[in-house]
């Protein structure tokens, strides 16, 4: 099962956690977050980062989950990617971390397909 990480502003991830465990009706295994304050440096962030995905990571892989793309939250999270192994999305929403929770048992490049897809379905403009 590839283990996700979400590495985001303050509590924003534990957040969407607990809308997913209200909605799963669980809390999901092998998910962790991170949030990063205005605080924080980086790069002391980083080891720690680091760890977490190992404590997720059974030999599947992580996914980590970031809120905006080009913020500190999601700089940290590209020191830790590798290509295949660690892949990282910006832009982390509740449709796209339940569509990560439902398929995470398939292979990286489907998981990554199909966060994305379910991020941008579940922005809809309602009229």
């Amino acid at each position: 099962m590839i283990g996700v990480l979400l590495l985001t502003h303050a509590s924003l991830g534990e957040s969407l956690i607990q809308c997913a465990c209200h909605v799963l009706n669980r809390r999901p295994t092998h998910v962790l977050q991170l949030g990063v304050s205005g605080q924080d440096d980086p790069l002391d962030l980083l080891p720690l980062a680091s760890r977490m995905c190992d404590w997720v990571d059974d030999g599947s892989g992580v996914l980590l989950l970031t809120d905006i793309f080009g913020a500190t939250p999601t700089n940290i999270a590209m020191k830790l990617r590798e290509r295949g192994h660690r892949e990282v999305i910006a832009g982390v929403n509740l449709p796209m971390l339940l569509r990560v929770l439902t398929y995470r048992e398939r292979d990286m490049a489907v998981l990554v397909q199909r966060a994305v897809s379910g991020g941008c379905d579940g922005v809809i403009h309602i009229k």
